[in-house]
C-alpha cells in the first residue's frame, strides 16, 4: 500500500485534425470542463503536428496545462526536441509537461518513414540519454556531452524553459528497465503494460497484481523520492452507467475485452459515476495513482468524475 496523497489530476488526450477554430473550441472545451492538461500523442496518422498544435491550445486558454503524452524518442534528436518543448513553456507562460516514451507501439510508422526500429534495449538508452540532455540543456551553461547514442560539445540551447529547472517529465514505462529509468528521472510515471502486450490479452500485463508489481519497483528505484512522483494511467476503456453489468457488457461489445480480468484492471472503468470515483479513491490509496486521462472520445463521458474528484 502506497502512502502518496496527492490532489487528483485529470487530463484529456487530443488527436484528430480539425480546422484551427475547432482546435481552439475543443481546448476551451476541455478547459471548461475542468481538465487539468490538454494532450497529445506523438503519431504519423490523423493527427496535426504537437508543436504548432499546443501553441494554438496555449493561445485559446489561461490555465489548463499542455503536454505530450507522449513523444517517440527515436524521432527526434534531443537538442531538437528541446527547443519545441522549452518553445512551448515559453508561450504557455509555463504550462507545459514534457511527455517522452521509448516508442515502438505502432510498429508500422517505422516501416512508412523508411526507418529501421531498433531493439527495445537500445531505444531505452536513447531515452535515457535524451532525459539527460534535456534537463542539461534547460540550465544557463553551455552542454559538453558523450554518450553511446548522442555527443554535443559546448551546446547552448534555446530557448530557456519558464518553468525552473525545467517543465515536468513525463515517462510511459511498462517494462523493468523503463520503470527503473522513469523511477530515477521522471516527475510524473505513465504506468502502462510492457510494450508487446498492447492487442493481446496477458493477465500478468493488466490486472491489479502487475500494477502493484509496477509500483514496488518505482518505490524501490526511487527511495526518498517516490513520494514526489505522480503516477498516471491512461484509460484503455471507460463506460459510465448505473447499470454496471450493461457498462460491461458495452466495453465487451466496443474493445473486445473478453476476459472478465479487464474490469479489476486499474486501466479500465465500468460503472456509476459514484462506483468509478469510489474505484480512483481505492486505486490512489493501493496503488498511488492519482492523474488520469482519457481519450477525446470519452471528454463528455468522464466530465462528472472529473467534476467530483477534482483538486480532492
Amino acid at each position: 500500500m502506497t502512502t502518496h496523497s496527492r490532489r487528483f489530476r485529470f487530463g484529456v488526450q487530443v488527436a484528430k485534425t480539425r480546422p484551427a477554430s475547432e482546435w481552439r473550441e475543443v481546448a476551451s472545451k476541455a478547459e471548461a470542463l475542468g481538465y487539468d492538461i490538454f494532450l497529445m500523442p506523438d503519431h504519423l496518422g490523423g493527427q496535426l503536428a504537437i508543436g504548432p498544435a499546443l501553441a494554438v491550445v496555449a493561445e485559446a486558454t489561461s490555465t489548463i496545462r499542455i503536454g505530450t503524452l507522449v513523444w517517440q524518442n527515436d524521432w527526434r534528436h534531443p537538442t531538437l526536441l528541446a527547443k519545441e518543448a522549452y518553445t512551448l513553456d515559453v508561450l504557455s507562460e509555463g504550462r507545459f509537461e514534457l511527455g517522452i516514451g521509448a516508442g515502438g507501439s505502432f510498429p508500422p510508422e517505422f516501416e512508412w518513414m523508411g526507418v529501421p526500429m531498433a531493439p527495445a534495449s537500445e531505444r531505452v538508452g536513447r531515452v535515457e540519454e535524451s532525459v539527460r540532455i534535456l534537463k542539461a540543456v534547460a540550465g544557463d551553461d553551455p552542454v559538453t556531452f558523450e554518450g553511446d547514442h548522442y555527443s554535443l560539445t559546448a551546446f547552448e540551447s534555446h530557448p530557456k524553459p519558464v518553468q525552473k529547472p525545467y517543465p515536468p517529465i513525463h515517462i510511459g514505462a511498462g517494462g523493468p528497465r523503463m520503470l527503473r529509468l522513469a523511477s530515477r528521472e521522471a516527475d510524473i510515471i505513465g504506468l502502462l503494460p510492457s510494450l508487446g502486450i498492447v492487442t493481446a490479452f496477458d493477465e500478468r500485463e493488466i490486472g491489479p497484481e502487475a500494477f502493484d508489481e509496477k509500483v514496488a519497483l518505482v518505490r524501490k528505484v526511487a527511495g526518498d523520492r517516490f513520494e514526489e512522483i505522480e503516477l498516471n494511467i491512461l484509460i484503455q476503456g471507460l463506460a459510465v452507467s448505473d447499470d454496471r453489468k450493461a457498462a460491461i457488457a458495452r466495453l465487451r461489445d466496443e474493445r473486445g475485452f473478453d476476459h472478465d480480468a479487464w474490469f479489476d484492471s486499474p486501466m479500465v472503468f465500468a460503472g456509476s459515476i459514484d462506483q468509478i470515483v469510489e474505484r480512483m479513491e481505492a486505486q490512489r490509496e493501493r496503488f498511488g495513482i492519482s492523474y488520469y486521462a482519457v481519450f477525446e472520445h470519452q471528454i463528455d463521458e468522464f466530465a462528472p468524475i472529473v467534476t467530483q474528484l477534482a483538486g480532492r
